[in-house]
This record gives structure tokens, C-alpha cells and sequence, in this order.
């Protein structure tokens, strides 16, 4: 029986050493019992998607075949018709693990920098528990979040055994992530032959990046 399950969502435009690090971050922490990893399809805040949802996929499958815990890549959101929203997602998924699993929504300190511009995200909370790690440049401080996000952390921080052991309705900082990558930098990279670029590239799982070599991705 699935009791914990982590979210991570993300473009994965390519999947990057940072989401790598940020699933294993929480893994350490929360010990999942499963790691869902959830591609968007047409996300509806950032530009237009530049490798298509089956190279996606697979550029995943490659990233994390030697995760420490199960991996479902949830096709959810490529399937869906339109816009993809993190509450329809969150539903779905609960829905699926029933009302008594602890689901637990991943993301960065820059996410969170935004997350009242997302759609219906108060309801977030009424279907999992929210995870976010730090990035350098961004404060997980209240005073530097905007006042409503800054709010909902004030009554909603919780603890990791919190989290394990109740549905949703928290949120948990972690301080220790210190990995600053960006997809942008990484794409212009690849778009890009001379040698100082390319060592950006270390930035990309190995067999990610062969991956993406060998299916002449983001050249253009």
C-alpha cells in the first residue's frame, strides 16, 4: 500500500541535474514510498515546449533509472487537452491513492516565489502537502515572499513526520538544497559548439546528455 507518495513536477525541457537533486533531497528526508514524476504538456506560465513529450519521457526515464525508490513518470498532464494546472493534476492523483495518502507537491524556492499566480492555489492544500527546497537567489524568508504566500506558511509550516503521516494541508523549507540550474542556460548551451558552453552541459545527467546527442535535441 502506497502511504507517501512525492510529486515533482516540471517542463523537463531538458531534465536537469537540479530536479535530480531536488527528488533526491526529499527522498533523503521523507523516505516516499514512491517518487512521482509528472511532465507538463502545455504549461501555461513559460514559453512553448522545445523537445516534444515522448523525448521528454524518455530523457526522465534515462535521469532517473538509478533512483533509490519506485518512479512512476505520470503522463497525466501530456495527455491532457489543454493548459496544465497543478490542482487538476493534484486531484487526479488523489483521486487515484485515495483519501488517506500523504501526497506531498515538490518545488523550488523561485516556485514558491510565485505560487499565488497559480491557478486555485489556496485549494492546493486540500489535496497534498507542499515540499520546497532553496535555491540561491532566492529567500525562503516571509519577508521576501509575497504577503499571501508569506501568510499561508505562517500557520501551514510543518514537520517531516507531519507530512509522512497526514494527507495534506502543510508545508515544509528545506534550507540544504544549494544547486542554481537553469533549463534556459542549459538549452543555449547545447545550441552552442564552442567548448566553454559545452561544460555547462556537466550540468545534465550523463545519459541524459547522450540522449539528447544522439536525437539532435535543442539545436535549433
Amino acid at each position: 500500500m502506497v502511504s507517501c507518495v512525492a510529486l515533482l513536477g516540471g517542463s523537463y525541457d531538458p531534465v536537469h541535474a537540479g530536479h535530480v537533486a531536488l527528488a533526491a533531497l526529499f527522498a533523503d528526508l521523507l523516505q516516499p514510498d514512491q517518487l512521482r514524476i509528472v511532465p507538463a504538456g502545455d504549461p501555461w506560465q513559460k514559453a512553448p515546449l522545445q523537445a516534444d513529450a515522448a523525448d521528454r519521457v524518455a530523457m526522465l526515464a534515462l535521469a532517473f533509472e538509478a533512483a533509490r525508490l519506485p518512479i512512476v513518470i505520470d503522463r497525466q498532464e501530456i495527455e491532457r487537452h489543454g493548459p496544465s494546472y497543478t490542482i487538476d493534476t493534484l486531484k487526479n492523483v488523489r483521486a487515484t491513492l485515495g483519501p488517506g495518502a500523504s501526497l506531498v507537491f515538490l518545488m523550488g524556492a523561485d516556485q514558491l516565489m510565485q505560487l499565488d499566480s497559480w491557478r486555485d492555489w489556496h485549494a492546493l492544500f486540500d489535496y497534498a502537502h507542499l515540499g520546497v527546497a532553496a535555491r540561491p537567489g532566492y529567500s525562503l524568508a516571509a519577508a521576501s515572499l509575497p504577503p499571501a504566500v508569506a501568510a499561508e506558511i505562517t500557520v501551514r509550516q510543518g514537520s517531516l513526520e507531519q507530512l509522512r503521516t497526514t494527507p495534506s494541508g502543510r508545508i515544509y523549507l528545506a534550507e540544504t538544497l544549494a544547486v542554481d540550474i537553469s533549463a534556459t542556460q542549459i538549452r543555449a548551451a547545447l545550441r552552442d559548439d564552442d567548448q566553454a558552453s559545452l561544460a555547462a552541459c556537466s550540468l545534465i545527467p550523463p545519459v541524459v546528455l547522450d540522449y539528447i546527442q544522439q536525437h539532435h535535441l535543442y539545436k535549433n
